[in-house]
């Protein structure tokens, strides 16, 4: 089996491939597991892991100018799919952040949570959310198995799903509202969360991950 973590020059690259691999032990899967930035080989891989990290113009700007946007388009009509953070974002229709076109893969937008956000007991909340926060899954899915409801996962954001239909939301947290957090459907499933900074929950995700035939 190859893994392919795309390398679009937008992301914590190797924090997500060690993690990946960690996640391989886990699972004792033979892998190949590989960063690359070669469509070709994006083109060849059983399975794709697209992370992304900073601000979504610039990544989608670095997807395109890379010439991997066609292979990562590909792949999301027949791999099983992660996307990660921005890698996440960049499936949805458009963003807030700098009026950016995405790829389109799911119906809705993303934006910015509003300024001046506070808490239950009226703290003031920052943009971007930024640390540990809960996640309720909202359906059932094979890459909860042995994650439990409300695990703690770490964010680092300031813009968020708005699907335009709720099927494909997986997964929930609060910021204080509620946001759509893990979307999915069919092969692709992509969190706002970053996995690889996410301890053992984030391991099991990838290792559920490397396991599933969808």
């Amino acid at each position: 089996m190859k893994v392919a973590v795309v390398d679009y020059g937008m992301g914590n690259l190797h924090s997500v491939l060690k993690s990946v691999q960690a996640a391989q032990k886990l699972a004792g899967l033979q892998a190949d597991i590989f960063l690359t930035d070669k469509p070709d080989e994006v083109f060849a891989a059983d399975k794709i892991i697209f992370p992304g990290q900073g601000a979504m113009p610039d990544c989608m700007g670095a997807l395109q100018q890379s010439g991997l946007g066609e292979a990562v388009s590909d792949s999301l009509k027949n791999k099983p799919f992660f996307g990660i953070c921005v890698g996440a974002q960049l499936l949805f229709n458009h963003s807030e952040e700098g009026d950016t076109a995405g790829l389109g893969w799911f119906a809705g937008d993303v934006k910015r949570f509003a300024a001046n956000r506070h808490d239950a007991n009226g703290g003031k909340l920052k943009v971007p959310h930024m640390g540990w926060n809960a996640v309720r899954q909202t359906q059932s899915h094979p890459l909860f198995a042995d994650i439990a409801q409300n695990t703690r996962f770490y964010f680092v954001h300031s813009y968020y799903f708005a699907p335009q239909n709720s099927d494909i939301v997986l997964g929930t947290s609060e910021y204080p509202e509620e946001f759509a957090c893990i979307v999915g459907q069919d092969n692709v499933f992509a969190t706002q969360f970053h996995t690889e900074k996410s301890h053992d929950g984030g391991l099991l995700l990838l290792r559920n991950f490397l396991n599933w035939q969808p």
